[in-house]
């Protein structure tokens, strides 16, 4: 459970960081073992991931390897993704009735991979309604501030919102400068790295500013994150993603259930084809 003075935290703040015990260490095990498999390309499901950012052969060995919404090719990262348990709190933190999964990251930093730029969740969310969300970020290995950790700006929710700039996510030259170019005048700029134990995870706002340095660590840095909406989302009417939009029906603005499913919502409800879902051990 929340409490109210971590939901004030929340709100104050832009994120909150719980330092350890959202997910078991028998999970993280499995876990691991699954962000492996689906790294090389072993889809348990039969499905491709929606965005598949690094591929062993292809891709720099240097840079942050990145899987989008890894839950559709394996059923064991899409139980801990799809948790009702995360879906609750999600919504408790950002006062919504409910919560659906937007999409997933699988996030995998070994030693001497470059940075992930600051940015904001919310100013790449112009193709829903309305364009926000609540994302939890699990980590799988212990993490520390030299390791290449996600880093939060306080307060920063509270900044006006961001374009999105594309260009400079993936290893940046300078992972810091949209932080420096949106910051308003006079603006506080304190940097908060999320330094949990495994099975540890922090909440963040849309709009909180966030990203990674460079692991300069002899530690792994995997993370597994959900971005939860709010479950009354529904696609912009004009506006599109190129990857994203593909879900959208013809004539229905609606996010399907199948995609898009609900986590938990106030009155019991959560997408029935959950339940088909292995158990993570607890």
């Amino acid at each position: 459970m929340v409490s109210d003075e971590q939901v004030e935290s929340f709100r104050r703040d832009g994120f909150l960081i719980v330092e350890e015990g959202l997910v078991s260490m028998p999970a993280v095990e499995i876990l691991r073992e699954r962000f492996a498999a689906v790294f090389e390309g072993d889809y348990a499901t039969g499905i491709a991931p929606d965005e598949v950012n690094w591929k062993p052969g292809r891709d720099s060995d240097d840079v942050t390897r990145q899987i989008c919404n890894g839950w559709r090719a394996d059923d064991l990262i899409a139980a801990q993704v799809l948790s009702e348990e995360t879906g609750r709190i999600a919504a408790r933190l950002g006062g919504y009735r409910g919560t659906r999964i937007l999409q997933d990251n699988c996030l995998w930093k070994p030693p001497g991979t470059k940075s992930l730029g600051m940015h904001q969740d919310g100013s790449y969310a112009s193709y829903l309604t309305p364009p926000e969300m609540i994302t939890c970020w699990v980590a799988l290995d212990e993490t520390f501030a030299e390791g290449g950790t996600i880093e939060y700006v306080r307060g920063s929710h509270l900044w006006p919102k961001a374009p999105p700039d594309r260009g400079s996510f993936h290893a940046p030259d300078d992972w810091l400068a949209p932080l420096a170019n949106a910051a308003p005048e006079g603006a506080e700029i304190e940097r908060v790295p999320v330094v949990v134990k495994p099975g540890g995870c922090a909440f963040h706002h849309s709009l909180t500013f966030h990203g990674s340095g460079p692991n300069e660590s002899a530690k792994e840095r995997r993370a597994l994150v959900s971005h939860l909406v709010p479950v009354g989302t529904r696609f912009h009417p004009t506006n599109t993603d190129v990857v994203y939009s593909r879900y959208r029906r013809r004539g229905d603005l609606s996010l399907d259930e199948s995609f898009f499913p609900v986590l938990w919502d106030e009155n019991g409800g959560r997408s029935a084809w959950l339940t088909d879902l292995p158990p993570l051990p607890d």
